[in-house]
């Protein structure tokens, strides 16, 4: 692959790049370099409203949900020129958060299965920013199993009714609507019996319980459903399909974090070459060069991964089950480096108080958020396997209840 920028490309990337400078909201640049990675809480407003509006105003532009068709609020843009705007849109980026799920997993799921009148309604208010998606998969009693959900979905007349629950569902406190994937029928093994369906998050007998975070966030959530009742036509895909339905979001969902996921290298790399510890600077220590050089590497490899998905989405491919080497690699560097900041700070690793600790308490923020990264979209376990089997070709796991009703499968373990 070649990384230069066509003539089309430079063209296009002077154009964003421009844009960007006469209509980014400014007043944020510092707040957002200057934010811990993973979730962001701004201090000088609310950041669900803020990304509303530069949502809105991208739109409006042109700009927003590049690689969309045009008929749904986006461009029709390559995915290389989805990369560029990236990276002109820089720090701004960030304040896409709210949207990257629906951009992500929920629209393109739509876009594959939904009824064309629901695309022509639903898409471009996600694109502008009207409406928040979010993702209703992981269960308490499920784990990394998908399919081993519980939440049940009961036929009556042209509409279907739902009960159970979900959690650690990113969002959906704001959400207007949500992908949620049901149980249909127990009778046959656990992949065979699941439905998917869209539903709207303001329904009756949705219960939304936000979930308190070690790092002081409440971004994910418990939702129970109470004899919800959904439309028929709010079903994505054939009835005991589900699984494929999921498939399409999954992987989307791993390409999209991997892609975006910030490992914290530039900013273990720029704190290195400031911070002095009792032998003098840090970057000095041979044993932090290595550390560095290490993470380089890494970086690098996850760089010209992506690239490669990139290459396989512009010949017209659905993103595979390499984009789980991503989110794997970069979920664990997040972890890695924050505590490795933190062993050089010593006892001062612990401060978080931004207006004393180093690096604004950045890094403990990062550890604190950490491990929600590596189970966010699949837990590393769940990567691995997918990695070995999928990509690598190596031999699947036994799985004892693979071919077993789902209702036949034991629920607790040998007395």
């Amino acid at each position: 692959m070649n990384f230069d920028d066509t003539p089309q490309e430079a063209a296009f990337r002077v154009e964003a790049r421009e844009w960007v400078a006469a209509n980014a909201p400014k007043q944020y640049e510092a707040e957002l370099s200057q934010a811990s990675l993973g979730r962001i809480k701004l201090k000088t407003g609310d950041m669900v409203e803020v990304g509303k509006a530069w949502q809105k105003k991208k739109f409006d532009a042109g700009w927003a949900c590049l690689s969309w068709p045009k008929a749904f609020g986006g461009r029709g843009a390559t995915p290389i020129e989805k990369v560029i705007w990236q990276q002109e849109e820089g720090v701004y980026g960030k304040l896409t958060q709210p949207f990257q799920i629906g951009e992500g997993m929920c629209g393109p799921t739509l876009m594959a299965f939904g009824h064309e009148e629901d695309k022509h309604r639903r898409l471009p208010k996600l694109a502008s920013g009207e409406e928040i998606w979010c993702q209703l998969f992981s269960e308490p009693a499920g784990g990394s199993d998908v399919a081993g959900l519980r939440t049940r979905a009961e036929r009556d007349g042209e509409d279907w009714i739902v009960n159970g629950q979900k959690i650690w569902t990113s969002g959906a406190h704001y959400a207007d609507y949500g992908l949620l994937i049901t149980r249909t029928d127990p009778n046959v093994p656990k992949h065979k019996g699941l439905t998917m369906f869209f539903l709207d998050m303001r329904s009756k007998g949705v219960e939304v319980k936000p979930i308190k975070q070690a790092n002081g966030m409440q971004e994910f959530n418990e939702v129970y459903f109470t004899d919800v009742r959904i439309p028929d036509s709010q079903r994505l895909g054939d009835v005991g399909d589900g699984w494929n339905v999921s498939l399409t979001t999954l992987m989307n969902e791993r390409m999209s974090i991997g892609s975006r996921l910030a490992t914290g290298f530039p900013e273990i790399f720029a704190f290195c070459n400031d911070f002095a510890g009792d032998d003098g600077p840090v970057i000095d220590n041979p044993a932090v060069r290595a550390k560095l050089a290490d993470w380089a590497v890494k970086s690098s490899g996850l760089k010209y991964t992506a690239y490669r998905s990139l290459s396989a989405l512009s010949k017209g491919e659905r993103p595979g089950p390499e984009n789980s080497i991503g989110k794997l690699v970069a979920g664990t560097m997040v972890q890695d480096i924050a505590a490795f900041a933190m062993d050089l700070q010593g006892a001062a690793g612990v401060v978080t108080d931004p207006a004393t600790a180093e690096a604004a308490g950045r890094f403990q923020a990062m550890w604190l958020g950490a491990p929600g990264m590596r189970i966010a979209g699949g837990t590393d376990e769940i990567l691995r396997n997918i990695i070995a089997e999928r990509v690598l070709g190596l031999p699947g796991d036994i799985r004892v209840d693979k071919n077993v009703p789902f209702n036949k499968i034991p629920t607790t373990g040998r007395g």
